[in-house]
């Protein structure tokens, strides 16, 4: 009973941290709206940057920062890719930061351009924004190796609701390094060590998602199909134009869906959810349900893949918390 009270609080903890993430539809509140209210203690201030607010790009969100582990070694990374739904979000806090400094794991946390900006400027589809400067970041990071002290190869990746799936399409899609180009960033690898996730969202597909969970609403702006990018209200009030207009954009849907990319060289993976999973059955907060992790879940073991499920009540859970699976794979000895 110990273990289980322990996995299921530190289930809550982290999941919490997607909640808030993902505000603008305010997912959580069905779940949160039974706890009564207790003011919270101000958070303490977390260590400033090493660098902060270092460009990869020319757009004023295409900034990270950067804090760096005290090694005579070149250090893993922990790269953060914050959620907020493409729309929303800042990169401004890491959790559990000190924790991996002193774990001697170097951290990076992004910025990216917003889905919505993206169809303001009528780049289609929207979701290529986010995505795109995500491998962009990723690749820059591992262009300051030797600067910064870091060991190239030992990247995880980790992130909440979008930010999650954003991490999952990295660790599980193709190289999207161009080994000829004349830029030097470009030529960076953009595969991961590892990817450990909070509530991601595994597919993008809309048939998919109504057979795992029927009242399922999220995707459908990724490609376009949000009435209005100047009000995040409006992000997930047209999942029946999604659906019905499906197969017109399906090879979006498939070259942006984390799902579509495994593969058996693909990096080990964890998911943590908040509830329990119920395939084929309504869920409270269908945007971050524990099935699209099931799903993701039986096709990497299909292929070999390593993928460890933790949400309350899930069975073999070895890391109750994103923090310990992260440290443990990043510092592990070589494989």
């Amino acid at each position: 009973m110990k273990r289980c009270s322990f996995v299921l609080t530190g289930v809550c903890l982290l999941c919490s941290q997607v909640l808030a993430a993902d505000a603008t539809v305010n997912p959580g509140a069905s779940i949160r709206a039974a706890a009564p209210a207790v003011a919270k203690p101000a958070a303490p201030a977390q260590k400033t940057p090493t660098r902060a607010n270092v460009a990869y790009g020319t757009h004023e969100r295409q900034v990270l920062d950067f804090w760096k582990a005290e090694s005579s070694r070149p250090t893993p990374v922990l790269f953060q890719i914050h959620g907020g739904g493409w729309v929303a979000g800042d990169k401004a806090r890491v959790a559990n930061l000190d924790k991996y400094l002193a774990a001697g794991v170097s951290v990076v946390s992004i910025n990216y351009r917003y889905s919505t900006q993206a169809m303001l400027a009528g780049v289609k589809p929207p979701v290529q924004w986010p995505l795109s400067d995500a491998a962009r970041a990723l690749q820059f990071v591992r262009s300051k190796a030797a600067e910064w002290n870091i060991d190239k190869q030992r990247i995880g990746a980790t992130g909440g609701s979008a930010g999650a799936c954003s991490s999952l399409w990295l660790a599980l899609r193709d190289d999207l390094a161009d080994p000829q180009s004349s830029d030097p960033v470009a030529r960076e690898s953009t595969r991961l060590w590892c990817a450990a996730v909070i509530g991601a969202q595994t597919s993008l597909d809309p048939k998919q998602l109504k057979e795992w969970t029927p009242n399922s609403r999220y995707g459908g702006h990724a490609f376009g199909f949000m009435p209005d990018p100047r009000d995040n209200k409006t992000r997930d009030t047209q999942f029946a134009q999604f659906l019905a207009a499906r197969e017109s954009v399906l090879p979006w849907i498939k070259q942006y869906s984390p799902i579509e990319h495994v593969s058996a060289d693909d990096p080990p993976i964890y998911l943590i959810y908040s509830s329990p999973p119920a395939l084929g059955r309504e869920q409270k907060d269908p945007t971050h349900t524990a099935n699209y992790g099931v799903k993701l879940q039986e096709r990497l073991r299909e292929v070999g893949v390593e993928c460890e499920l933790v949400y309350p009540g899930a069975p073999d859970v070895k890391h109750p918390k994103v923090e310990d699976y992260l440290i443990d794979k990043l510092t592990a000895a070589k494989r």
